[in-house]
């Protein structure tokens, strides 16, 4: 039976972001992840997971000027030295939550740019993050994010993300499979989580439905195979719930609960 994490950057937006943590813990769930935890207090945060008993499985490393329409700068050459100031304070947010995953972004492409150099930057970031996050025993992710939801973003495949992690060769680099975006980008996902999943380098998937991003029951997709999929496969992995409820996100977990009963 797959363990599912509550995004709190998408679920229960009728709360403000601290009290989400009571929402999610309210309807079951037993860890979250979320997009960005710097508006808040280390401690605070931590307050939270300890009074509501959740696990804090993921959240990401600073994006750049996220408000202007960053997404990452990872693969971009010049901002190297804010990037590890980043993870420096990633790192540190990941100690005071007991967080074992930080996702990388990477970021976009410009007009013009040399997709090589990119290539070179990124994978330079990368390997020194991954460097740093292991005395911690955190492991780095990266993302393959589909460009109708975030277009002109460097990294879009499944393929294109475990040759990135191959070549690096570090064992605490992974890569995060959002069944949605890989909808999106290429489908075919009983047979990407056939081909990706038996070789331990993915570390997080996510969840949303197809097309609209709302509730996992509602799309083209066929969640209820793909969770047996992953019971099949041995996946015993966190599944970050990362969609925008198409109205109250407690009203809509029927599908959770089916999901997680007992003999489903």
């Amino acid at each position: 039976m797959p363990r599912f994490a509550a995004n709190l950057s998408m679920l229960y937006p009728q709360h403000g972001f601290v009290d989400r943590f009571a929402a999610a813990a309210a309807d079951g769930f037993a860890a979250v992840e979320y997009l960005f935890p710097y508006a808040h207090g280390r401690a605070e945060l931590a307050a939270q997971l300890q009074a509501h008993g959740l696990q804090q499985v993921l959240f990401n490393a600073p994006p750049g000027d996220f408000e202007a329409g960053e997404r990452g700068i990872a693969a971009l050459a010049g901002r190297q030295d804010e990037f590890r100031r980043g993870i420096a304070q990633a790192l540190a947010y990941a100690a005071a939550l007991a967080c074992p995953r930080l996702h990388v972004m990477a970021g976009l492409e410009a007009p013009g740019v040399d997709l090589a150099a990119m290539r070179d930057c990124y994978l330079g970031n990368l390997a020194w993050a991954a460097q740093q996050a292991a005395g911690q025993g955190v492991d780095i992710l990266i993302e393959p994010i589909n460009r109708r939801d975030i277009p002109g973003y460097f990294l879009n495949r499944q393929d294109q993300a475990h040759a990135i992690v191959h070549e690096v060769g570090a064992a605490n680099l992974k890569v995060q499979m959002d069944l949605y975006h890989c909808q999106i980008v290429e489908g075919d996902l009983t047979a990407k989580l056939r081909q990706y999943l038996p070789g331990g380098r993915v570390g997080h998937i996510q969840i949303a439905g197809v097309p609209l991003r709302h509730e996992p029951d509602l799309g083209e997709l066929n969640f209820p195979a793909l969770f047996d999929e992953l019971d099949a496969l041995g996946y015993d992995g966190w599944v970050g719930c990362e969609y925008r409820p198409r109205g109250d996100t407690s009203a809509g977990l029927g599908w959770l609960n089916k999901a997680t009963r007992p003999g489903r």
